[in-house]
């Protein structure tokens, strides 16, 4: 294996993915670095969230290779399971389980699948709710909290997990406008401490300050990539242009 292959988080080859007749990715073909910020973005129906729900299978490729940190992505339960426990997922819902408290919500993976004791998974929880500025909310239920505040919890579980790569699947997408700005703080601070990240969003002020390259995405092709300041000032296909019209 080359040094170039070894730091490489994430490959798409050759993706497919249909739904009965519709065919929702058509032959991508995409890398990501170690410690690379990617942003998909993208009309709606494009592809997007079916792309990075297949890195950890939560939607299932029909064709093709997806290989995460030199791990490809198929049925075997052995693989597939080392492959979740790597890589930490924010939903557009908090998916928290509201009859466990936040602490309680953080704790349960490192204990039943790293082996934390309590003692040390509770130690790691509390280090992460400071990461996300909420440490005070730990004993609260996510009911007690507002949406944004819950997302922050959603985040800071995944990081329990220490994962190697962070995905948002449009993460800010059911919050409201005030809360928007305090989940994208978040996520703008694990970019500055190098989080491997890829974020599906239709922030396009953070995909232009966060990202170190742009995906767009149409009829399950991408389209294009090309770092920010590119894609913003000169985007290369139709359909781009007529998306950031849209969106900026």
């Amino acid at each position: 294996m080359n040094d170039t292959r070894r730091d490489l988080m994430l490959e798409f080859r050759g993706v497919h993915t249909w739904y009965g007749e519709y065919h929702a990715l058509d032959d991508i073909n995409f890398e990501v670095a170690r410690g690379e910020r990617i942003v998909i973005c993208g009309p709606s129906g494009s592809g997007k969230s079916t792309l990075i729900r297949c890195v950890n299978r939560l939607e299932k490729h029909q064709q093709g290779q997806v290989i995460v940190d030199g791990i490809e992505l198929t049925s075997s339960t052995q693989d597939l399971a080392k492959i979740r426990s790597e890589v930490g997922m924010v939903f557009q819902q908090f998916n928290l389980f509201p009859h466990l408290s936040v602490m309680d919500n953080l704790i349960l993976a490192p204990m039943w699948i790293r082996k934390l004791s309590r003692h040390d998974a509770t130690e790691l929880a509390m280090h992460f709710l400071e990461r996300v500025r909420i440490p005070e909310h730990a004993h609260k239920y996510p009911g007690q909290l507002s949406g944004g505040q819950q997302q922050r919890v959603a985040i800071a579980r995944a990081l329990c997990m220490k994962p190697r790569l962070m995905l948002f699947d449009e993460p800010t997408s059911a919050l409201d406008p005030e809360m928007i700005k305090e989940v994208l703080d978040v996520m703008t601070g694990l970019a500055r401490d190098g989080m491997t990240m890829l974020c599906v969003t239709h922030e396009m002020g953070f995909a232009r300050t966060v990202a170190d390259r742009i995906a767009f995405m149409d009829a399950g092709k991408i389209a294009e990539v090309a770092p920010p300041e590119e894609f913003f000032t000169r985007p290369r296909c139709a359909r781009a242009q007529a998306f950031l019209q849209q969106v900026t």
